[in-house]
């Protein structure tokens, strides 16, 4: 199986992607700061769950984990910057979503895994 074939390495791209595209819309002061910090985290998680596809079964549960909590540290830096007005409602609302979807894919794996 292809690693670009994953569902969950998709909706992390397409996270990325759209994450993004806001850069530009981004104060200065907070791009480089929360900003670069959350796009850090999209890009570890991508890391994670392409790491993972290619693991055996027994090394695939901690790199899941790991997976997992930049997923929840991502969740915290989204919220801040709608907090700080970083990004508008309308924009944390699409992020957010698409995290929870994540996530969602990322447990299910991991229960997977676990059950195994």
């Amino acid at each position: 199986m292809n690693d670009f074939d994953i569902p969950i390495f998709k909706k992390s791209y397409d996270l990325y992607k759209t994450f993004n595209e806001y850069r530009k819309l981004v104060p200065k002061q907070d791009r480089f700061t929360v900003f670069e910090r959350s796009e850090c985290a999209i890009l570890d998680v991508l890391e994670s769950i392409m790491q993972a596809s290619g693991e055996q079964k027994k090394e695939k549960l901690p790199t899941l984990e790991r997976a997992s909590l930049k997923l929840n540290m991502l969740r915290v830096f989204i919220r801040l910057m709608k907090d700080t007005k970083a990004i508008d409602a309308k924009k944390y609302m699409i992020l957010e979503s698409v995290v929870d979807e994540i996530g969602r894919m990322l447990g299910g794996w991991i229960r997977s895994v676990k059950a195994e």
